[in-house]
């Protein structure tokens, strides 16, 4: 079970054959790599498995290989356009998750890629940027130059990329770290590095695209992947406002929305996970929220409200079709700035 959605598996993967599984989405959410944050989110998980499905399906149009295999439409997979009620469930192709040693924070992908043979999801995370907002990581890991930019440094404002930048993180490490190509390349085993960072850019467009015909503006994201028939396929979900940021007439409309208001009203249970992955690091020790000397405060109603209004009016502009009863999504927007 993941933080914000359940894990079923109907037929377990082999070393030679795929799986078969479910995703049920729950209302949870997460900031910070905390998991299960104090509040669910009503209609969150349902937005997030509609517009993954949507996507997933845009994908196979494009021939782009996925682990999708459609929605659970009470008890029957069915595409989404043929689902009556906004979804919870997504029905999968299942590959296998070998054991990853470590002693603190060294990790041994050999004894990973022994065990995982040619049928695997890649302990990779590829991550796209279409834009470099104020506070983005990407700012620490090279100049504006090093991007393609006009500028010596970075400015005090968001920042549009003239050409989608991919980078790869760790996917089953405590605390996620971006890593150069050559590592990246070795941790994927099997897989071939080439290979995944073109189908992050095949992604990236196609949800690109598809946000601006909804008015939105798609700024990043990341795919997670599998390797199975000698072939990488999409995996996990992707294209949600919880996998990548997007924006509406300069607003977020993601999960970003909530994760800056934590930092405004509760910046000392930030600063505290912060100064617990710090420690950690320091001590090499995987588990950071054992350290963590301080636990999130739930929201105020008001504001779960309105971040439900914003996943379910979001989902209805990207979808072009109202599965939810919620409001246009420029009064949603407009609720959320507010906060």
């Amino acid at each position: 079970m993941t933080s914000v959605k359940e894990f079923v598996i109907e037929e377990a993967a082999t070393p030679d054959r795929l799986g078969r599984g479910r995703f049920a989405f729950t209302d949870d959410y997460s900031v910070f790599d905390w998991g299960k944050m104090p509040d669910p989110i009503p209609g969150k998980g349902a937005s997030l498995c509609a517009m993954g499905a949507a996507n997933f399906e845009l994908l196979e149009r494009e021939g782009v290989p996925t682990h999708y295999r459609g929605v659970v439409d009470d008890g029957a997979v069915v595409p989404l356009d043929e689902a009556d009620t906004p979804p919870r469930e997504m029905a999968l192709d299942l590959s296998r998750v070998p054991d990853l040693p470590h002693e603190g924070r060294s990790y041994d992908y050999d004894a990973f890629h022994r065990e995982a043979g040619d049928n695997y999801v890649v302990p990779l995370e590829i991550v796209f940027r279409n834009t470099v907002p104020v506070g983005s990581s990407l700012r620490s890991r090279g100049s504006p130059t090093d991007f393609g930019l006009d500028h010596e440094t970075w400015p005090d404002e968001p920042v549009d990329l003239p050409d989608p930048v991919v980078e790869f993180s760790t996917k089953f490490e405590e605390s996620d770290r971006y890593l150069d190509r050559d590592e990246a390349d070795r941790i994927a085993g099997a897989a071939d590095i080439d290979d995944l960072e073109a189908t992050a850019r095949t992604v990236n467009r196609l949800v690109t695209e598809r946000a601006r015909e909804a008015g939105l503006t798609h700024e990043d994201g990341k795919i997670e992947c599998i390797f199975a028939d000698g072939r990488v396929r999409v995996a996990d979900v992707v294209g949600t406002f919880d996998e990548n940021r997007f924006s509406y007439d300069g607003q977020q409309v993601s999960k970003e929305v909530v994760r800056q208001y934590h930092k405004r009203e509760q910046p000392e249970w930030v600063a505290a996970v912060d100064e617990a992955k710090a420690r950690a690091k320091d001590e090499d020790v995987a588990d950071w929220r054992a350290l963590c000397e301080r636990s999130p405060e739930p929201l105020p109603e008001h504001v779960v409200e309105a971040m439900s209004d914003l996943y379910t009016a979001g989902a209805n502009a990207y979808l072009g079709r109202d599965l939810f009863d919620a409001p246009s999504l420029a009064d949603a927007v407009d609720r959320v700035r507010e906060l």
